[in-house]
């Protein structure tokens, strides 16, 4: 059984860091699948924030672009997300997704990111 778990949520100020991971487990072949984090504020649509392909490339919003770093290590199964310069627009539930070229998806159950002072 596939799962995905967030960790390293939780209350930061305005201009902090933090950063938050994924553990992968259920998965023999983690290197094959794309990892991405979405996530998703009261009221707001999920959204993608960054993701991260089998080879290494990288993608990200635009509203992270230069604050936000994804990335992963296949021999762990992790995959984490280095967030700086955090605004209170960065408050939301951040969620781990992986997928597979098969059509596999995995979603992790969230992590709760608020930026408050």
């Amino acid at each position: 059984q596939v799962q995905l778990v967030e960790s390293g949520g939780g209350l930061v100020q305005p201009g902090g860091s933090l950063s938050v991971s994924c553990a992968a487990s259920g998965i023999i072949f983690y290197f094959t699948y794309s990892v991405a984090w979405y996530r998703q504020a009261p009221g707001k649509q999920r959204e993608l924030v960054a993701g991260i392909s089998r080879g290494g490339t990288t993608n990200y919003a635009d509203s992270v672009k230069g604050r936000f770093t994804i990335s992963r290590d296949n021999t762990m199964a992790m995959a984490y997300l280095q967030m700086n310069s955090l605004e209170p627009e960065d408050t939301a539930v951040y969620y781990c997704n992986i997928k597979s070229s098969g059509g596999d998806d995995y979603w992790g159950q969230g992590t709760q990111v608020t930026v408050s002072s």
